[in-house]
């Protein structure tokens, strides 16, 4: 047995409870120890004075003072020119021996000579059954591994003793080991020590044993252990990760060191992805900034490395067989760890259910009423407009840069663009193709996406499908098909799958991840929607700061990526001085026959219908239809009710977002942000409305679930017919509408025009966005003026920066002033200046309607000018109007200087940069599948138990 012990006992306060009353304790143990020590120092690092009198009435042989930022390692070396006995113990003021751990451990150093590091068995401060640490190791990648923590000690390890490493809390070492291993590595930031001093040992040809009979408590908030707690996980990961690569770069062979310090930033990008995937994003900044420190630190890792080589008696081979296998990694992985006493979700029943069936339904319905759809090629009508002929040129007009519309325009392109884009790449043959394919789909899509979000609803297979057909029905989803309004149908259709990953958000990262990408596509399409997803968001933190505080993070992220993507059209708008243009609805503007804001169109709007022609039966009757609105009643009645059921904290949440949704609709109606040339466009109102009829659908349901009482279940399905029928009478005419054609006056969606110029220019422009075309329109209120890129105007080429323009810049003045030289004569010819923009045709647009003599003189006045244009050619009549061609060179359209296209790339990556993250977070593995399975799907308390 060595004959003398020396302690060095290293005090820092950390943590919630007061170190001192964890410091008594230990100055208790240690008093009572069967075997004393021989001597004991104390080094305080930033003591309060209760420290300092019991680190002074201790009987320590010295009491050093330190900083509070001291580190274990450095305390334990500002103490080694102290020692004075046979061996060193470490402790912590959280580490209380048993009364014979010492005599244990001195022991084991005493039988075995080549034995230079003894280490207990480290158990819960308040529950000395738990296993905390016995043992470390590390794989072939030089991670570390516990052996035996957090188990229930039935004396299964007491057998255990030849390790590589331990924890370094509690562990006996010979002084002269100690002083020739050069003590702790100070480089590895507090991880990792007694696995480090463990490797050396076993290098200097010394072994490391347990002594699983001498068991030590820690209590993990001494200023050995690691940060506890959700809190400190990211400090306690990057001291994990520090202590990692400091390791790596100091046992790696001289010849590779470079390599493994150049693989650093690429591996940490790498591990950035896992990070992400793996539903750990608090680890990525960790990540970087322990690459990056340790990167910088060179003399740290040489001086480890002369440590090992100056005490180095045997090879690395001397390692390799205790450290963890590749299979023993597999089987500590193997088997679901889930709580057999969580609850169990249910199986999602889609097909045993009646799910599938209601999508084939919906399908076989659809192809009875939009079938013929599907020999158009576009679709025009109301706010429709085609696609671009190519995917690349699509994909230009969503990305930052030169707008596909107007003089000069040069700014970011609305995120709708980057969502028809992605649509339109589902068909890369024919773009436009993929809106006929959508309305064709709309409706079993809206079944499929109100049956899920049905789930988080109701476990009844028949209530799921009362919602998915309830959502369908939709009075503002079908006006929205009617009038040609792609952006809302395409919201419509991506609500209540944000509603489905949103409401569970706080449970998982692979949910919030969704949500959040899933957010970023329902504002892209309603912009108009952003204060009341705020309003519900900042609610939603509320009530998971109270209920479920860990989900804090998941909810915040809710919103980060839209804030990122929209970002560019914030500052244009703000900068612009039109913070109100951010609302605008994209796509191109139209007003169409939405509802008036007038008491009576306000009325429309509380019964759930947009337009002024409630479910279209004022154009199927000619007559009065006041009583259209009642029939919603039944469905409305439903949701009130659910607030007096056992459910009603759930069911009061979702009224929340009807309300929401009804008062976001009743703003909109009376307002106008976006102009069609000089009318005002009020914006659309259905976007509240489909957010509100999320709640509404959503507490309807809660109501015939836990309304009716099981002994009366019949009354369901009852309850049910009586909801869906009178909707359906309500949006009959509404739903037959495409199938009766334009001419009912029930839709105006037609067989849209495959370009928005003559086919001349389409066929001129399809292969280049570089091709201009300044179109003329004379009407009562003076000269329209368009510029139009490429071989149409598109969809993804609209803007709402330029739709929202309360002021001309300076091109629109110089457009202006071209414009009415080239329809007026003119001895300066312009025709030039049009050619050096890159203007290639002139088109004078076809009359209106009920053309009055004004505008017939003003397009006579126009074309007889353009004739005698020398740089034009007329190319002739067509169905778009009068068409010249420049017959001069046509300089290409102006590139973006290289301050723009750093500015194009930095939008990209940071938009393309967050959606990657959040997709990545999105993506679903084994442990989060492993979580979803540990929680019903049902949101909210149900009776029995809490959802």
């Amino acid at each position: 047995m060595p004959a003398r012990v020396h302690a060095i006992l290293v005090v820092r306060p950390e943590g919630r409870t007061p170190a001192a009353d964890h410091l008594e304790r230990t100055l208790a143990a240690l008093a009572a120890q069967s075997r004393p020590v021989d001597a004991l120092t104390i080094v305080l690092c930033g003591a309060d004075p209760a420290l300092t009198r019991l680190a002074a009435s201790s009987g320590a042989e010295g009491v050093i003072t330190a900083s509070a930022g001291t580190t274990f390692a450095a305390a334990t070396a500002l103490a080694t020119p102290r020692l004075t006995g046979d061996a060193v113990w470490l402790l912590a003021q959280d580490t209380a021996p048993d009364p014979d751990a010492l005599v244990r451990l001195a022991g084991a150093l005493e039988l075995s000579p080549p034995l230079v590091v003894a280490a207990p068995k480290l158990v819960a401060w308040d529950d000395r059954d738990s296993i905390l640490s016995l043992g470390v190791s590390m794989n072939r990648y030089g991670n570390t591994v516990e052996l035996a923590a957090g188990e229930f000690d039935q004396g299964q390890r007491d057998t255990d003793a030849d390790v590589l490493g331990s924890d370094i809390r509690g562990v006996l070492v010979r002084r002269d080991a100690w002083t020739a291993l050069g003590g702790l590595d100070p480089a590895l930031g507090g991880a990792d020590e007694g696995l480090d001093l463990g490797v050396r040992a076993r290098l200097a040809g010394h072994l490391v044993s347990l002594v699983p009979s001498a068991r030590v408590a820690v209590a993990g908030d001494g200023v050995a252990a690691m940060a506890r707690g959700r809190r400190r996980a990211r400090r306690r990961a990057f001291a994990t990760r520090t202590a990692q690569l400091h390791r790596r770069l100091v046992y790696a062979p001289a010849a590779v060191v470079l390599l493994h310090w150049l693989s650093f930033l690429p591996l940490a990008l790498w591990r950035t992805v896992m990070h992400l995937v793996t539903k750990v994003p608090y680890r990525v900044l960790p990540e970087f900034g322990a690459t990056l420190l340790v990167m910088a630190r060179p003399a740290a890792v040489a001086r480890a490395r002369r440590r090992i080589r100056t005490s180095r008696r045997v090879g690395w081979s001397r390692i390799a067989p205790l450290r963890v296998s590749r299979a023993d990694m597999r089987m500590r992985w193997e088997g679901d760890v889930a709580d057999p006493d969580a609850p169990v979700r249910s199986e999602l029943r889609f097909f045993t259910g009646g799910g599938a069936w209601a999508v084939l339904g919906a399908l076989a319905v659809s192809a009875a009423l939009f079938a013929p759809l599907l020999a158009w090629p576009v679709l025009g009508g109301g706010g429709l407009v085609p696609l671009r002929a190519t995917v690349t040129q699509l994909w230009q007009d969503a990305a930052w840069g030169a707008r596909p519309l107007g003089w000069d325009a040069v700014g970011p392109a609305d995120p709708f663009s980057a969502l028809v884009a992605l649509l339109g790449t589902l068909s890369p043959g024919d773009p436009s193709r993929a809106f006929v394919v959508l309305w064709v789909l709309a409706l079993p899509l809206a079944v499929l996406g109100g049956w899920f979000a049905a789930t988080r609803v109701t476990e009844s297979s028949l209530l799921r499908i009362v919602a998915a057909v309830a959502w369908a029905l939709a009075p503002t989803f079908l006006a929205a098909l009617n009038e040609g309004r792609p952006a809302p149908v395409l919201l419509h259709l991506l609500l209540p799958w944000l509603f489905f990953a949103a409401s569970v958000a706080h449970r998982s990262w692979a949910p919030a991840g969704a949500a959040s990408v899933l957010l970023i596509a329902v504002l892209a399409c309603a912009p108009s929607l952003a204060p009341a997803v705020v309003v519900l968001w900042s609610a939603a933190l509320v009530v998971v700061a109270l209920v479920a505080g860990r989900g804090i993070a998941r909810v915040v992220w809710l919103v980060v990526p839209s804030a990122v993507v929209f970002a560019p059209l914030v500052w244009t708008q703000v900068r612009a001085g039109n913070p109100w243009g951010l609302l605008a609805d994209p796509g191109l503007p139209y007003a169409g026959a939405e509802a008036a804001a007038d008491p009576l169109g306000r009325a429309l709007l509380a019964a759930g219908f947009p337009t002024s022609d409630p479910g279209g039966w004022a154009s199927l009757t000619g007559g009065t239809v006041w009583w259209v609105g009642l029939l919603i009643a039944p469905l409305a009645v439903l949701a009130l009710l659910s607030v007096l059921t056992p459910r009603w904290i759930a069911a009061s949440g979702l009224i929340v977002i009807a309300v929401t949704g009804l008062a976001t609709a009743f703003a909109a109606v009376g307002i106008a942000v976006s102009f069609d040339h000089s009318t005002a466009v009020a914006l659309w109102p259905g976007a509240g409305l489909s957010l509100a009829w999320v709640g509404l659908v959503g507490a309807a349901v809660i109501a015939l679930d836990a309304g009716v009482h099981v002994r009366v279940s019949a009354l369901r399905p009852i309850g049910a017919l009586l909801a869906l029928l009178p909707l359906a009478v309500a949006v009959a005419p509404a739903l037959t509408a495409t199938a009766a054609g334009p001419e009912s006056g029930r839709t105006v969606v037609t067989n849209g025009p495959v370009s928005t110029l003559p086919a001349y220019v389409a066929a001129e422009g399809r292969g280049s966005l570089d091709i201009g075309t300044i179109v003329l329109d004379p009407r009562n209120d003076g000269l329209r003026v368009q510029v139009v890129w490429g071989g149409s105007a598109t969809l993804t080429g609209q803007s709402t920066v330029q739709a929202t323009r309360t002021a001309a810049d300076e091109g629109d003045t110089e457009l202006a002033g071209l414009a009415a030289d080239l329809v007026t004569p003119s001895s300066t010819d312009v025709v030039e200046k049009l050619a050096a923009k890159g203007i290639a045709f002139v088109l004078l647009a076809s009359p209106p309607d009920g053309e009055s003599d004004v505008i017939r003189g003003d397009r006579l006045s126009a074309a007889s000018s353009l004739d005698q244009r020398d740089l034009l050619d007329p190319v002739g009549a067509t169905s778009r109007g009068d068409l010249w061609r420049v017959n001069t060179a046509v300089a290409p359209r102006a590139p973006l200087d290289d301050h723009r296209v750093g500015l194009q790339r930095l939008v990209a990556l940071g938009s393309l940069g967050v959606i990657v993250v959040a997709l990545l977070l999105a993506v679903p593995t084994a442990a989060s599948r492993r979580t979803a399975r540990r929680t019903p799907r049902i949101v909210g308390p149900t009776p029995g138990g809490t959802r």
